[in-house]
């Protein structure tokens, strides 16, 4: 059964629009940041790793296209952690039992962090190879 408009316009967060609506998803964005980063093991691990790499990406990149591939590829993988995190979250709330279909998603999710950290690896060596390597 489909609910109607007035439904999730009562909700509350549905109704906004324009800059409040901007305002309140910052608002949210920020939150969800500052808690995989106070939460997660991995996001502050990866956090620290970008705060080196992006500003290195800056002097290894030789133009904006190679600059933007390697801040690209590192942002991916704080966006892949993110989804991940979210999805661990969301299946811990849903039950703790063990349950196959849980740790199919839970795996599947990690599975998609590993492939984000293979790119950005493989982009970054791409780099560090044409920088330095004579040819």
């Amino acid at each position: 059964m489909l609910a109607d408009s007035s439904s999730s316009l009562a909700h509350g967060h549905k109704g906004r629009t324009g800059l409040v609506r901007i305002l309140f998803a910052t608002r949210h964005s920020l939150a969800g940041l500052r808690a995989a980063y106070m939460g997660e093991n991995a996001f502050r691990q990866e956090v620290w790793a970008a705060s080196v790499m992006l500003p290195l990406a800056l002097w290894l990149g030789q133009g904006w296209v190679e600059k933007a591939l390697l801040m690209g590829a590192v942002l991916l993988v704080l966006i892949v952690e993110l989804l991940n995190s979210a999805i661990e979250v969301t299946v811990d709330r849903v039950s703790m039992e063990l349950h196959e279909l849980s740790k199919r998603a839970k795996d599947l999710a990690s599975a998609a962090v590993f492939l984000s950290l293979v790119l950005c690896g493989g982009v970054w060596v791409a780099a560090l190879w044409h920088r330095f390597v004579p040819g």
